[in-house]
């Protein structure tokens, strides 16, 4: 009897240390212009090629600016970033490579699996940290560094230790007005950071199965962020109907086969894993975050916890993250005055989460105190914002759509938050600094994001019209 994890790991072993690393064949390797770099300078400077540069697709998001991009990139650490992944592409014979302007361009866990590169079974890499996005497929996905991308660049192999196995439970149905995003940041909040670490999580249960394909790529992003290796969902006929047809789905008789093959991905019954977790969906609400780190999330309507409430070994970094961000232990956050809302990101930044919001705020307007960023993930979702409509009621609502990439959810371009600011971010991280020097990042779904646009302040959406 064997896990969903273990059937696929197994699958991919080339060979085996005793006590030692795993090397580990890799399907699908994502790239871009941050922690590429290095890797191919290592490969110039080894006389190598990349070995197989068919399973490598590249794609410039973190440095990309989200306006007038049909303009020279005037930052100049972005522009040679950016223009550095070009020539590595073009160096390398790297065919598969998604340039700032190019239609298929976008962040690289959006633009994987909306092109059909992401697929049940695979094991995938990339430079990353929120590289388990891609298991909402059923795949093994994971974040590597740059001597790691170096060494996948060159034998499409990678040495690892194999993680030990968690499966995570989530019975019943979410609640009205609760996003998958209010359910990882209640998982995280359940765990803390470092509540997964060394493990690779399963996640299953009535809500999960309920889930769509982006539902569960918000969910597996946000595996790393309690400390888990990855996370994954077992396919079933909701991913199928996700990948097929896609560009670089399998087609035709290789589609029969593929299909046949991702069928049999699934936990064995009887199969054992090293820790499980059960929670009840009915139990979560709309979720925000108060301090410094995902794990320090409650409830929209809840109260920061008092020192008292806090193990005494952790009480200076809790005073340390409630100082950073202007909070007192023991308040409460909702009602809370804001000054920028941003829906984006690798977590956030797919069609469904610009749905959710457009029709929270339709025929509402945009609270005069707020900036807005709105930024599509990929230049396919921005298309089909347009073609549904949503750019109008946005517009409408006094909202203005920027363009792909990363944008605010790490300062490494334009979009950063000022200091002292408050963000309610759909975003993945919340730590000093992330969204830019002094920034104070609240972490939220798409429809707290959209409350918190149109009143200017923390407001709980089930309880808004």
């Amino acid at each position: 009897m064997k896990t969903l994890f273990d059937k696929i790991w197994d699958a991919h072993v080339v060979s085996s240390v005793e006590n030692g690393p795993t090397q580990l064949y890799i399907d699908r390797h994502f790239c871009h212009e941050v922690t590429s770099p290095q890797a191919f300078n290592g490969l110039r400077a080894r006389g190598l090629k990349v070995f197989r540069p068919e399973k490598t697709t590249i794609t410039a998001d973190h440095n990309t600016p989200t306006m007038d991009q049909d303009k020279p990139v005037k930052d100049p650490i972005s522009k040679n970033q950016l223009d550095t992944l070009s020539k590595n592409a073009n160096d390398f014979g790297i065919s598969l490579f998604y340039p700032l302007g190019h239609q298929k361009n976008g962040v690289v866990h959006i633009i994987g699996p909306e092109n059909g590169f992401t697929q049940p079974g695979m094991t995938i890499v990339c430079g990353d940290s929120h590289t388990s996005t891609h298991g909402a497929f059923g795949a093994i996905a994971f974040g590597i560094g740059t001597s790691e991308v170096e060494m996948v660049l060159a034998t499409q192999c990678i040495l690892q230790t194999r993680p030990k196995t968690m499966r995570i439970t989530f019975n019943g149905n979410l609640g009205e007005g609760v996003t998958a995003k209010d359910l990882a940041l209640y998982m995280i909040s359940k765990l803390t950071t470092g509540g997964a670490t060394g493990y690779f999580v399963e996640y299953a249960g009535e809500a999960i199965r309920n889930m769509s394909m982006e539902e569960r790529m918000t969910l597996c992003n946000l595996s790393i962020e309690m400390g888990a290796r990855g996370g994954l969902v077992a396919p079933d006929e909701t991913t199928f109907a996700y990948v097929k047809g896609r560009e670089f789905a399998p087609k035709g008789e290789a589609w029969d086969k593929a299909l046949a093959y991702w069928k049999t991905l699934k936990t064995d019954e009887g199969a054992k894993f090293d820790k499980e977790l059960v929670f009840d969906a009915a139990d979560i609400k709309p979720m925000i975050t108060y301090g410094t780190n995902p794990g320090m999330g409650m409830s929209i309507d809840g109260t920061i916890p008092t020192l008292e409430q806090i193990d005494e070994a952790g009480r200076i970094s809790f005073q340390k993250s409630m100082d950073y961000m202007g909070f007192a232990p023991g308040e409460k956050v909702e009602g809370k005055a804001i000054d920028y809302v941003f829906l984006g990101s690798c977590t956030n930044g797919r069609i469904e989460d610009f749905r959710a919001f457009a029709n929270f705020v339709k025929g509402k307007k945009k609270a005069d105190n707020v900036i807005a960023w709105l930024v599509p993930g990929s230049h396919m979702v921005a298309d089909q914002i347009k073609t549904e409509g949503l750019d109008k009621i946005l517009t409408d609502a006094g909202f203005q759509l920027r363009q792909p990439g990363c944008s605010a959810c790490l300062a490494m371009n334009d979009d950063k938050v000022p200091a002292g600011k408050y963000a309610v971010s759909t975003s993945n991280r919340n730590f000093e600094g992330r969204q830019g020097p002094g920034a104070r990042t609240i972490l939220a779904g798409p429809l707290v994001a959209a409350a918190a646009a149109v009143t200017g302040k923390i407001t709980d959406p089930r309880y808004f019209n």
